[in-house]
């Protein structure tokens, strides 16, 4: 049997979570003892404290009693006077006053000729006698002599007391918690390309995990530095070779010329590209807060002043997003640029929420089939079969840039079918 419907009803946070461990246990053990307790000792006592007061108003109203001097002050009775008009219609009590009902039906139960019983309040009681062949009589008693005092003691010091060791346990889980909350948060911000000071604390096993993330995100960012100084560096070191094959090629016919210097042209593209890779997440600039309808418009524009057939469709939704600008502004470029290579239309459209930031760049080019649209995201995949490559090879980094991006964000490019243009569909989708 599976609990996968309760899982609806559960709290998501940690600390929801907890609270409900620490208080379920809790409130489960008062509610059990309070039962057994009320129903076994007051429900008891007052049964039999009710039997006892029962016995006594038998033995005052006995004709063989009744004429005993001092009997009925004896045993604390007040007889008030009454008339049959007076007897309410049904015996009364609080809505509250549990104990009452166990009063009422014992003396129901024992009190020969019992009419009614009206428990007025926590300290009075009022019993309506009708003996055959007598007058009614109205008996009055302290309601004390019938049932337990104070019953509520019970549920006050269990209240009291529980909500006050809740309250102890609560703070001390809390120190207890808050080292995982700081460890998620330092790896949400990494995630998110953002360096927060982070220093492990808390319970044992909870440092250890915090020295795992910190060895583990040393590592990350000193594979992204190598990666970025490896390719800088062999692009760099490229040059200077290149630049002298130019100068030499420069000095040749036309004839043979032509040819080395598209060679050379698409050496320099490949190089270009390799750097733009390496700042690809390695961009050194720190995450700011940027309006994105701003942003998003001022990119496109540069792009269309540059000679781009690109227009911004669709902006929904306003506010600032943390955002590394030189880097996504290179991000959107590409997509804008792989756009402008397989097709002859570009549009662009943003839409803000409170939960999330979508980019979306679609063409009118050939699209990319389903099955190879995971690796058109790995760097240096080109499907030349699935696109058209009338305006120049490129080197295959223009989408795995685009997307590394967008990880270092926190975020992922997804591609799709675009239903107005018909080729691809580019989305940037970064968690708010």
């Amino acid at each position: 049997m599976t609990f996968d419907w309760l899982k609806r009803y559960m709290p998501r946070g940690l600390y929801g979570r907890a609270a409900l461990i620490l208080l379920l246990p809790v409130v489960t053990l008062q509610l059990v003892v309070s039962v057994v307790f009320v129903q076994r000792h007051f429900e008891g006592v007052t049964e039999q404290l009710s039997r006892e007061v029962a016995r006594q108003i038998n033995t005052t109203l006995d004709p063989d009693w009744r004429d005993t001097p001092g009997i009925a002050d004896a045993l604390s009775f007040d007889f008030l006077p009454t008339s049959p008009d007076e007897i309410p219609s049904e015996d009364l009590r609080r809505w509250y006053d549990f104990s009452g009902i166990v009063v009422i039906r014992t003396l129901r139960s024992y009190v020969i000729g019992f009419e009614r019983a009206h428990l007025v309040d926590d300290w009075t009681v009022l019993v309506w006698v009708q003996r055959d062949g007598e007058p009614l009589t109205l008996i009055e008693f302290d309601r004390g002599r019938a049932s337990a005092s104070n019953p509520h003691q019970l549920l006050v010091n269990m209240v009291v007391f529980g909500a006050l060791l809740t309250l102890i346990a609560y703070l001390y889980l809390r120190n207890q918690l808050r080292p995982i909350t700081r460890l998620a948060g330092a790896a949400e911000a990494f995630g998110r390309g953002r360096h927060v000071p982070y220093s492990p604390s808390g319970a044992l096993e909870v440092r250890a995990a915090g020295h795992a993330f910190l060895d583990m995100r040393a590592r990350i960012e000193r594979q992204i530095e190598q990666r970025t100084m490896m390719l800088s560096g062999i692009s760099h070191d490229l040059r200077t070779p290149l630049t002298r094959l130019r100068l030499a090629v420069s000095m040749l016919d036309n004839a043979d010329r032509d040819a080395l210097e598209r060679d050379i042209d698409d050496m320099q593209k490949l190089i270009d590209a390799f750097l733009d890779f390496a700042r690809g997440n390695a961009d050194s600039a720190q995450p700011e807060e940027t309006d994105i309808p701003d942003f998003v418009k001022r990119v496109v524009e540069d792009c269309a002043r540059s000679g781009t057939p690109v227009d911004l469709v669709e902006t929904a939704g306003a506010g600032q997003v943390m955002l590394r600008q030189m880097a996504m502004r290179r991000a959107i470029e590409n997509l804008i640029g792989n756009a402008e290579r397989y097709g002859t239309r570009c549009e662009v459209s943003v839409v803000l929420t409170e939960k999330s930031l979508r980019i979306r760049i679609e063409d009118d080019g050939p699209g990319i089939a389903t099955d190879q649209r995971d690796a058109a995201l790995r760097p240096f995949v080109r499907l030349d079969p699935a696109r058209n490559q009338d305006k120049g090879s490129g080197v295959g980094l223009g989408l795995a840039i685009a997307a590394d991006i967008a990880r270092a964000h926190g975020g992922v490019l997804r591609l799709g079918d675009s239903d107005t243009l018909g080729g691809l569909r580019a989305d940037i989708v970064i968690a708010r």
